[in-house]
């Protein structure tokens, strides 16, 4: 065997030839013609026999193969030595070498695979490299063609997409079986007419499809792409995106249209969910608050141009928020309160008309937007609310009662955008909660006015505190046996610029809405520690204490109970030395976990007192059980012994009992008149406080008060 190594340049291409030929004659003439040719060069390798040869392939690469058909070791038929190269490497182009003219077999050759079919007497150098080249030039060809088929195939068969090829000329459409799948069919249901795909559109989507195509078709757009939907064998409708491209002549003619279709169902049905999810409360199902903006001001854009064409219209919104649900969630569990949330929708559905829209907003807010030529349509509404909560809710087969506020706003009246009228709402809902809850209140600028003088009362509060312009003052706390100072009660001011004197009563729930009582509450505690600090420090004989208020929301903060623990250890006063205040409410409001955060400040040593007793929740049954030290008297039972002292006495006679009986001390707020204080102390109670015993004064005088140490 000869082998001529492959050259090492690479211009011009350069073939390797494997020649088996037996004859040496042969081979020096074909190694003779190929080494004439230039282009392409060949790199040739002889063997002398089958058997080398096949060796040969078996161990190298080669681009064609020259095979003489005269081989002393291939069998009986002159084709049997191209066979066994053929069926070694099917790849491999293979030209038939040969002495014999047989045109038969030359025929036979071909149809077997053999690119070419040369008689050695014939051959020369031009004409074998001809055909060399030529050979692989068309194995090449064939290759390429195979698999571009094989892809296209592959293609059809594993997408996911149907695919459609229509031949406009002819008018005839090729759909893929996964299209024709698609839409439920088997491959042969459906046939190569075009009416196949468009007869099965959804009828509202026709029309847009055909225009889509029509418009790329005549040039229009670069592609089309379009989502519609398509029936299938079931009957049902599936959504698809449908994507095509047109295939032009010379003279930008579309003859041919070839594309996808992808069943898009899901992502449809998901897209679909996702907007419902955007728009609806997930727990009730009822519309959201993006979603009742957005209807009224579909309603509101209404009603204004119903007025201009002198046909006014008037809508009303009603926003009702449940009182004290916070107190349910607490008690009964989350859970619970979900239940409630729940029935509370259905209730409110029931009551309303068809095309009325209820929403949640979140938490225990709800709205009604309806229709309301007048004003007493709203408060029929709003009465028929307000009474359908007197039923009980079954919740965990508990009887659980809840009342509502309810807040009115009616349209158009001047009202330019939706959030204009669900603010106006919400603040007579608000207006509806102070003045008692449940009840309902229609808005009237009076409020907006309110609001905006709130709004910068809040701002100059901000400033305030910033400013360090709050302070405190002291009102003497008295022991009514003996007459001396007992303590101090710690009473927040701020002296507003042009307001003057602003008192606890506004302070505080102006802190809470704007979530400032956290600094606020901090600051007093930690200053009315450390004035007690300096006090106890002035007069050791003095057992003096510090009372000061606790705000219900203040009381309810996580890291309340560390925040007083530091103030007591930075004013290094003892922890018995500091009285907290809370109203019942703070504390039946989270009734679970208040009783845990009661007796963790318990626990620190410090006293905890129930202010204004007597005017929360019946709460006698839950009282026994709370780690409190003093009940005071609600200045209303007290200076009501002026006006109707029979029946004031006996409420004040009660409470000291009740104190008595608990093991608890009681104190009297408010004490006013002589005629007080006289009954008060007959009653024994033990500890007052109020303006005929001492005002609250300023630290000052305070000190001054300390001197004397007693008021009589």
């Amino acid at each position: 065997m000869t082998t001529h190594p492959r050259d090492t340049d690479a211009r011009p291409e350069r073939l390797e030839v494997l020649l088996i030929e037996d004859s040496p004659d042969d081979a020096r003439q074909v190694e003779g013609h190929l080494a004439l040719t230039s282009n392409p060069r060949f790199s040739l390798t002889v063997c002398p026999n089958l058997a080398d040869g096949l060796g040969a392939l078996e161990r190298r690469d080669f681009d064609v193969a020259l095979v003489d058909l005269s081989l002393p070791d291939s069998g009986s038929d002159p084709l049997d030595s191209f066979r066994q190269v053929h069926r070694m490497r099917a790849d491999l182009p293979v030209v038939v070498l040969t002495g014999m003219d047989d045109d038969e077999v030359a025929r036979r050759a071909v149809q077997a695979g053999a690119m070419d079919f040369l008689f050695k007497d014939e051959v020369q150098p031009s004409l074998l490299g001809r055909s060399l080249q030529y050979a692989v030039e068309r194995m090449r060809s064939e290759r390429r063609l195979r698999e571009s088929e094989e892809r296209y195939a592959l293609a059809v068969e594993g997408a996911h997409d149907g695919i459609w090829d229509w031949d406009l000329d002819r008018n005839r459409i090729y759909l893929s079986p996964r299209w024709k799948a698609i839409v439920g069919h088997d491959d042969d249901e459906i046939d190569d007419r075009p009416e196949e795909w468009f007869e099965r559109v959804h009828p509202a989507d026709l029309a847009r499809l055909e225009s889509e195509i029509r418009a790329h078709a005549e040039g229009g757009s670069s592609h089309f792409e379009i989502e519609h939907r398509i029936r299938h064998k079931d009957g049902g409708y599936r959504w698809v995106l449908s994507r095509g491209v047109a295939v032009r002549d010379r003279h930008e003619r579309t003859y041919r249209m070839a594309g996808s279709l992808t069943d898009v169902t899901r992502r449809k049905a998901a897209e679909e969910q996702l907007l419902h999810d955007a728009l609806h409360d997930a727990l009730t199902g009822l519309p959201n608050r993006a979603l009742l903006l957005d209807r009224l001001g579909i309603t509101l854009a209404q009603a204004h141009r119903a007025a201009q064409s002198g046909s006014p219209v008037s809508f009303c919104l009603l926003f009702l928020d449940l009182d004290r649900f916070k107190n349910i969630n607490d008690s009964l569990g989350h859970a619970e309160g979900d239940q409630l949330l729940l029935a509370m929708a259905h209730r409110l559905t029931a009551l309303v008309r068809p095309g009325d829209t209820v929403a949640r907003l979140g938490g225990d807010e709800f709205t009604i937007l309806m229709p309301c030529h007048d004003p007493s349509i709203a408060e029929a509404v709003a009465g028929r609310t307000l009474a359908a909560l007197e039923v009980p809710f079954d919740v965990n087969g508990r009887d659980v009662y809840v009342t509502g506020s309810i807040g009115i706003a009616i349209g158009p009246g001047e009202y330019h955008t939706p959030e204009e009228i669900l603010r106006d709402a919400d603040t007579a809902m608000y207006r509806a909660k102070t003045e008692g809850r449940a009840r309902y209140v229609i808005f009237d600028r009076e409020m907006h006015h309110d609001v905006l003088t709130m709004l910068q009362l809040e701002t100059d509060l901000r400033r305030a505190v910033d400013r360090r312009e709050l302070h405190l003052h002291y009102q003497p706390i008295i022991s009514l046996r003996t007459g001396r100072l007992c303590g101090f009660e710690a009473l927040l001011r701020w002296n507003h610029a042009e307001r003057g004197p602003v008192y606890p009563a506004e302070i505080i729930p102006l802190a809470e809405e704007s979530d400032l009582i956290g600094r606020i509450s901090e600051w007093a505690i930690r200053e009315s520690c450390n004035q007690l600090a300096e006090w106890r420090e002035e007069h050791p004989d003095l057992d003096l204490t510090m009372s000061i208020n606790l705000s219900n929301k203040q009381f309810q903060q996580p890291g309340v109970v560390e925040m007083v623990a530091s103030s007591i250890e930075a004013s290094g006063i003892q922890p018995n030395h500091l009285r907290l205040e809370l109203t019942e409410s703070a504390i039946m409001d989270s009734a679970g976990s208040a009783r845990l955060r009661l007796q963790r400040l318990r626990d620190l040593g410090v006293g905890l007192d129930i202010d204004d007793f007597g005017t929360g929740y019946s709460s006698l049954s839950y009282l026994h059980r709370l780690p409190i030290d003093t009940l005071k008297i609600d200045r209303s039972f007290v200076s009501g012994i002026d006006r109707n002292g029979r029946e004031s006495r006996q409420i004040v006679s009660l409470i000291v009992d009740l104190a008595r009986h608990l093991g608890l001390s009681v104190a009297a707020e408010g004490l006013e008149t002589s005629e007080q204080l006289e009954t008060i102390r007959e009653l024994d109670c033990e500890f007052g406080q109020g303006f005929f015993l001492a005002r609250p004064m300023d630290k000052h005088a305070a000190a001054e008060l300390l001197r004397i140490d007693r008021v009589w």
